[in-house]
């Protein structure tokens, strides 16, 4: 049975998602309203995660995976310990969804993310036809965050 994953970070890079979850296909591109982009991790790295934030917007891609898909993506994610799952409704341009997110305990701490890292989310936002200024902007709010 198939279920709807929403994207926000390195999981928008189409060839590396082909790679990771054979069979999922994308459902749609939008906006999860209301929360921010950040970057979260711990001594293994910082990677994306999203904080609840009125007004801001982050591009999303949602796929449509099948049980199989998610235990991969359990595993890359480093769920239950690094990541945590929780559902979220979005807009896409086929209406207002809900679907599975992953997001970093809010525990961790903010940190930078690596050159290598962010080229991965940068291509998925290309490939996908998103606003890279949200990019742009959420790396400027991480060197604040940083500092």
């Amino acid at each position: 049975m198939s279920k709807l994953y929403i994207a926000y970070g390195s999981n928008l890079h189409i060839e590396q998602m082909a790679l990771r979850c054979p069979t999922a296909r994308v459902y749609g591109r939008g906006v999860l309203k209301d929360y921010r982009l950040v970057y979260r991790g711990s001594k293994t790295g910082y990677y994306a995660s999203v904080v609840p934030e009125q007004g801001v917007n982050v591009p999303i891609v949602v796929w449509e995976i099948e049980e199989a898909d998610e235990l991969n993506l359990d595993r890359y994610e480093g769920y239950p310990v690094f990541y945590y799952k929780d559902i979220v409704a979005v807009k896409t341009g086929r209406g207002i969804v809900s679907g599975m997110i992953y997001i970093i305990s809010p525990t961790a701490t903010a940190g930078r993310p690596s050159r290598r890292y962010i080229d991965v989310v940068k291509t998925g936002y290309i490939e996908n036809g998103l606003d890279i200024d949200i990019l742009n902007k959420s790396l400027r709010y991480n060197t604040l965050e940083c500092k």
